[in-house]
């Protein structure tokens, strides 16, 4: 019998009969280790000479054994041993060693040198660990004995060689779904070495592992890298068929050994996030720490953050304002958590400190009493407004609703403000407000006019500021979720348009740069968020494609496991955002915060339109809300329900600005 067929017979036994050779096994090594103390310390080979020392030689290995199997040494893949099941193998001899030797003691057996019992304790725990590992090795390490055939383990690689990659290693042995082939990384000291039984290889070898060892998914073991690196290595794999999952960032590892259940998929996040800017502690909380903070929408993508944001922030009391009851209740029940984390050391003096009052208010922003009521009863001194209708094509199937929440409820929420006393006020804006071509886009422009006119009139007494940014990453309508899902379901996965591009940024980044920019504001401010260079969402799509371990399938690889398909714009949408609508940009204290001076209309000259917009939307008159936006939204154009990517009018948008500066 070949060596191929021994391993292959061993690993076929049933499990009793496996159960039963290592008993044998065990047994056999425990009698030779007490011959072996024995025979060492009297300087002879020694043979029992009575029955009395029989029956101590028979003691040891049968309760050695029976110690085993009740730790559960048995139920051990002996394969992939690891660094945890050996400790167990120490642990359970020096159990079975102390047991033998009460026996021995409560028997009354004498004459049993006590080095003897030292020496038999280590021979022991050599030799059972030693047999362990043989075994492994006979098993799994030999190189002509792992048929990809028989082998049912996918095949990885681990990509960092440091500390936490060879944990992940050892990890992924001891689960038994997963075998490592080999380490890469960037560090040339690195490269040919061999750890935790397996050697680095550089990054430019991923190709041939794949090739030769049939390696199916890479494991990103980099904690302690930065977005920028992280993306650099991703976007190295992506030209490989195989699947890429990532450790969480250093931060977010729990302490203890890293386990196979951190692992996740690569999240857009690693592909599209940038390395954060330190944040200015003190912009952060001045308008927050101690004061009464009221963010509406708190139960939306940014809303939610905001909240999380500012409960970390120490305020005295947290107004939650939210139209649904089940987003309500859900970011509710989240910062009732966070809220028992909190404590002194988070920034509150010890003697009289005093967690965050939260308060959940059910309700809409065109509620007007409702409103008064809220920042009456809760003295708000500052407002996050982020409640609004966003989705583009919902909302142009619904533009009178969407008109009046956007724009109305913006002006019921910013005069309330106004009349009760309220500080500072941020509305949320959106890069769709610029030169819109949708009715959502326009609501926004307009919500964004009402702030800049009251700040105008010089006689409010609070301080009305608006914050544009672009699209944040994996929000309830994004792109990247649709993806997901569609690439989950085999296809097809549906992009608009092959030139379409968007910004996008992260929704904690955004969330932390409303509240920073929101303290710098002056009145009336128009502050723009630095979103980086845009993305082209074709693109996208096919980088989730390839990292998902998947092809895409075109007309130059028709047997691809997924088809992109082209559908065309949808009504309202642009082929690109744009930021800012005029060009008096300047900068600010914060690097990725801008200003921008934009022309408005005076509050007379915006109440007449508003007055003639809130009759269009009272007699439903959606015939008369085109010619309004016209004449008060600049830029303002109707965009057609759809747009070929062949048709002649497609926009051209090579000359847009591909990053702010």
């Amino acid at each position: 019998m070949s060596s191929k067929q021994f391993r292959t017979w061993l690993i076929k036994l049933p499990r009793w009969a496996k159960r039963a050779l290592l008993i044998g096994n065990d047994a056999a090594l425990l009698a030779i280790a007490l011959w072996a103390a024995y025979s060492l310390r009297l300087n002879v080979l020694y043979l029992p000479h009575d029955q009395q020392t029989w029956a101590v030689f028979l003691a040891a290995p049968i309760i050695g054994v029976a110690t085993f199997y009740v730790r559960g040494l048995y139920r051990l893949v002996t394969r992939y041993i690891g660094q945890e099941a050996a400790t167990r193998v120490y642990v359970s001899v020096a159990l079975g060693v102390l047991l033998w030797v009460l026996l021995i003691l409560l028997a009354g057996v004498v004459g049993v040198p006590r080095s003897v019992i030292i020496i038999y304790g280590l021979f022991a725990a050599a030799f059972i660990r030693l047999s362990r590992h043989f075994a492994g090795w006979v098993l799994d390490a030999m190189p002509y004995a792992t048929p990809a055939s028989f082998d049912p383990r996918i095949k990885v690689a681990v990509y960092g060689a440091g500390k936490t990659g060879m944990e992940l290693s050892r990890a992924l042995r001891g689960s038994g779904n997963y075998k490592t082939i080999a380490f890469i990384d960037d560090d040339k000291s690195l490269w040919g070495q061999i750890i935790d039984r397996n050697k680095v290889y550089r990054p430019s070898k991923i190709a041939k592992l794949i090739e030769r060892n049939g390696v199916k998914e890479v494991f990103l073991a980099m904690p302690s890298a930065t977005r920028q690196q992280r993306r650099s290595v991703i976007h190295n794999l992506e030209a490989h068929q195989i699947v890429v999952k990532t450790l969480p960032a250093l931060e977010d590892i729990a302490s203890g050994r890293v386990k196979v259940s951190d692992l996740r998929p690569v999240d857009v996040d690693d592909l599209l996030g940038r390395d954060p800017v330190p944040p200015d502690a003190d912009l952060l909380g001045q308008d927050i720490r101690g004061k009464s903070v009221m963010i509406t929408g708190a139960g939306g993508t940014i809303g939610s953050e905001l909240s999380r944001q500012v409960l970390r922030l120490l305020p005295k009391k947290l107004v939650l304002f939210e139209v649904s009851e089940a987003a309500l209740y859900e970011i509710e029940m989240q910062l009732s958590e966070l809220q028992q984390s909190l404590g002194p050391e988070s920034g509150g003096k010890s003697d009289d400190w005093r967690a965050p009052k939260i308060v959940p208010v059910l309700g809409s922003i065109l509620d007007d009493n409702l409103v008064r009521h809220t920042i009456s009863s809760h003295t708000v001194d500052t407002i996050y407004h982020a409640a609004a209708y966003k989705h583009v094509p919902l909302v142009e199937i619904n533009q009178l609703t969407g008109l009046a929440n956007n724009t109305f409820g913006t002006l019921t929420l910013a005069q309330s403000a106004d009349e009760l006393g309220v500080s500072r006020f941020v509305l949320i804006s959106t890069d769709k407000a610029v030169r819109p071509t949708s009715v959502m886009g326009a609501s926004k422009r307009l919500a964004e006019l009402v702030l800049q006119a009251l700040a105008a009139a010089g006689e409010t007494n609070t301080l009305f500021t608006m914050v544009r940014f672009g699209n944040v990453l994996d929000s309830s309508g994004s792109v990247v979720r649709r993806f997901r899902k569609q690439i989950e379901r085999g296809g097809p996965v549906t992009v608009t348009h092959r030139d379409i591009i968007r910004y996008f940024m992260s929704i904690p980044e955004a969330a932390e740069l409303v509240i920073q920019a929101g303290a710098m504001a002056e009145g009336g401010d128009v502050f723009v968020l630095d979103m980086g260079k845009p993305v082209k969402i074709d693109d996208l799509a096919h980088t989730m494609v390839r990292l998902s371990g998947l092809d895409v399938r075109n007309d130059e690889n028709p047997s691809g496991d997924i088809a992109i398909e082209y559908v065309g714009l949808r009504q309202g949408e642009k082929l690109y955002e744009e930021l800012l609508i005029g060009e008096n940009t300047t900068g600010t204290q914060h690097p990725r915060v801008m200003k921008n001076i934009e022309p408005f209309l005076s509050l007379e000259e915006l109440g007449v339109q508003l007055e003639r917009l809130q009759d269009a939307i009272e007699s439903q008159d959606l015939d008369a809300v085109q010619p309004i936006l016209n004449d008060t939204v600049e830029g303002y154009r109707v965009r057609g329900l759809r747009l070929s990517e062949d048709e002649d009018e497609a926009e051209d948008w090579s000359d847009m600005p591909r990053t702010l500066h």
